[in-house]
């Protein structure tokens, strides 16, 4: 059962996966701060100063005014934060479209790949050695 377990985990599927999951997950960090730190004070700026990430409702308890998420959260409140799932959506939305355009070219580099190249035209071999012993014999006979 361990040498089965060992030739499982020696597959290359097994180890694409492994090397996928922890390129993602380093991916994912870049992704979260280009969001975070480019992308949402860009849109901030054209929204005129909004910051997706202190946007919440609070449900219940008491949270001081003007206070941010973060301490809505520590005083125990319960909070609706629409603006860390529009953060969310966001990240998601540039990583899909990262792996969509990584998918698109992986998939065109294979295509490459398998394209034959040019054909070589048929060149004539002349008759086969099966050819000239039938008719060496046809020649015989006659």
């Amino acid at each position: 059962m361990l040498n089965e377990f060992k030739d499982f985990i020696a597959k290359g599927n097994v180890m694409d996966l492994a090397v996928g999951i922890i390129i993602g997950a380093a991916f994912t960090a870049i992704v979260t701060s280009l969001v975070g730190d480019l992308i949402n004070p860009l849109i901030g700026l054209v929204l005129g100063g909004v910051d997706f990430s202190n946007m919440y409702v609070v449900l219940s308890g008491e949270v001081p005014a003007n206070s941010g998420l973060q301490v809505a959260r520590d005083a125990g409140a319960a909070v609706f934060a629409y603006g860390a799932f529009i953060t969310a959506c966001i990240n998601f939305l540039i990583i899909a479209f990262v792996v969509f355009m990584l998918v698109r070219s992986v998939n065109k580099l294979k295509a490459q790949a398998e394209k034959p190249d040019d054909i070589a035209p048929e060149v004539e071999t002349g008759p086969s050695e099966l050819d000239v012993l039938l008719e060496i014999r046809d020649q015989l006979r006659r």
